[in-house]
């Protein structure tokens, strides 16, 4: 999960939410390409599949659609993955690393690690004042039945998995600069100057959560709640379909007065009434997990907010969300993505990310 092969030829990112699968191909031929494709309703809830044929069928209808390369790196964002950062004395053997690893997460990874996929990777080191050099090392362990459902998914589209990344990781090499470098060559060195961490927030189906320095990740969570969820609710308050109460939500945003709205009174204020709710939501799902990282012993200092995602696109929420939580909120896409509209911007993020070369 946390490397995966080196590219030799075009390489996909895919990620599958709960409405859609975006894939996008920095590489090709004619340059970057960006698709998506609708997923059936059920096929796709809270991060996992649920519906593997439909899945695989929608995945074989964008490929052959849009003849991308069947090589892929697929994102996996779920409660189901866990996400630790340990801290073990230097162990320059791979396999005694793998099973140091191992024997810790078991203290500190909360699922039977018989029952899933465990990976790693070191992203930092330092000396102690006895002269100890330690690593800092990235864990993730993801439930075996998540990770066997997005290949059988994948290779029954007919394609390639060749790797399979946190769509954090994703997020993060997409909005940190989309370096080709891997994560842990990003850490800042002894004597280099200070760098703060980010707090990447990526607003779909679930609300995808991670705290980094530069490159490296160093913490990781996923919060159910998600921005379409605002979208299911007005529909089920208005009678709207979900995508018409996606388009009021993007349309009515925050902080605008409804009176200069056009449009139904009542839809708006419906629309209004959702995300005000939501926003103190997310609020909520952000304070919280700045509270537990910034818990942790050595935790850097978070200096910034930055949000992706389709629910990022809604107009005026960076800005409440910085008011209700005294921080710095900005909206953010890649420079790359620039020629889209910024909904579709927004929800191509995580798959640039993922396409991106390690």
């Amino acid at each position: 999960m946390l490397s995966s092969k080196k590219k030799t030829i075009s390489l996909v990112g895919v990620d599958i939410d709960t409405d859609s699968i975006a894939a996008a191909d920095v590489a090709g031929a004619d340059g970057l390409r960006a698709a998506k494709v609708q997923l059936a309703p059920g096929a796709y809830e809270g991060g996992e599949i649920v519906d593997v044929d439909s899945v695989g069928e929608a995945l074989r209808e964008l490929f052959s659609r849009e003849k991308l390369s069947k090589r892929v790196r697929l994102a996996v964002a779920s409660q189901g993955v866990a996400f630790r950062v340990v801290r073990l004395p230097l162990i320059e053997d791979p396999d005694q690393l793998k099973a140091a690893v191992r024997f810790q997460a078991q203290e500190s990874i909360p699922m039977p690690l018989d029952s899933a996929v465990l990976d790693h990777q070191v992203i930092g080191a330092q000396v102690d004042d006895d002269g100890t050099r330690q690593v800092d090392v990235a864990v993730v362990a993801a439930r075996r039945q998540t990770i066997e459902n997005l290949l059988r998914a994948a290779r029954g589209a007919g394609l390639d998995p060749v790797g399979i990344d946190l769509a954090a990781f994703g997020m993060i090499r997409a909005l940190a600069g989309g370096s080709s470098r891997p994560m842990a060559e990003a850490v800042p060195g002894e004597g280099q100057p200070f760098v703060p961490a980010t707090l990447y927030c990526s607003l779909g189906g679930v609300t995808n959560l991670a705290i980094a320095r530069n490159y490296s990740c160093l913490f990781s969570r996923v919060a159910q709640f998600g921005a379409r969820d605002t979208a299911v609710a007005l529909a089920g308050d208005t009678g709207l379909s979900v995508e018409d109460a996606e388009s009021w939500l993007l349309y009515v945003g925050v902080g605008r007065p409804l009176e200069e709205l056009e449009g139904d009174p009542a839809t708006a204020a419906a629309a209004r009434g959702a995300l005000e709710s939501s926003v103190g939501r997310l609020a909520d799902e952000l304070r919280l997990s700045l509270d537990y990282y910034g818990a942790q012993e050595g935790a850097t200092p978070v200096d910034e907010i930055v949000l992706t995602g389709w629910g990022s696109a809604i107009p005026g929420l960076a800005g409440e969300l910085g008011a209700q939580l005294s921080r710095q909120v900005t909206v953010r896409r890649p420079d790359a993505l620039v020629a889209m509209s910024d909904p579709e911007a927004a929800r191509m993020t995580v798959p640039f990310g993922l396409a991106l070369e390690q």
